[in-house]
């Protein structure tokens, strides 16, 4: 079982890959948003918090054999922050580039109160939390973007 969490934590071993994993693991993420899109809301959420949950138990079983906190090998938190991102947003091109823009924007700056997450919090839940918040951040900005300026998104 400890295996099989590794390789979720891994998100199928694109977390072992040597140049810039989380960004590799959020484009590989895309064909799964375009898949969940065409879901009712109501079950894309009920995936995204089934991927959190199963994102901190795979974190945790990593981080318990890892000889640091966060690996860059862990990217299902990528996964989850970049799918809290696109949540109720329309999938387009032009979404899903401004969705991974934002959402790597957030991720790699960290900027307060994602740093603190980033910070204080360990363990699975604290490999999770700050990709949580970054992903929380840039949907709030693309519900912006997709309430003022929609045509930036359609």
């Amino acid at each position: 079982m400890k295996n099989i969490l590794k390789l979720i934590a891994t998100f199928f071993n694109i977390g072992r890959i040597s140049k810039a994993p989380g960004t590799v693991a959020t484009a590989a993420t895309i064909p799964l948003y375009v898949l969940m899109s065409h879901l009712p809301d109501v079950i894309y959420m009920m995936i995204v918090f089934a991927v959190i949950i199963l994102g901190i138990f795979a974190a945790q079983a990593f981080e318990s054999d890892a000889s640091e906190h966060d690996s860059k090998e862990i990217v299902i938190d990528e996964v989850a922050g970049f799918l809290i991102t696109m949540a109720l947003v329309p999938c387009t091109v032009k979404s899903v580039i401004l969705g991974f823009v934002l959402f790597r924007i957030f991720d790699i700056l960290k900027p307060w109160p994602i740093s603190v997450l980033d910070q204080k919090v360990k363990g699975g839940v604290g490999v999770m939390v700050d990709d949580i918040a970054a992903g929380i951040a840039a949907s709030i900005l693309m519900q912006a973007v997709l309430n003022y300026y929609p045509w930036v998104l359609i």
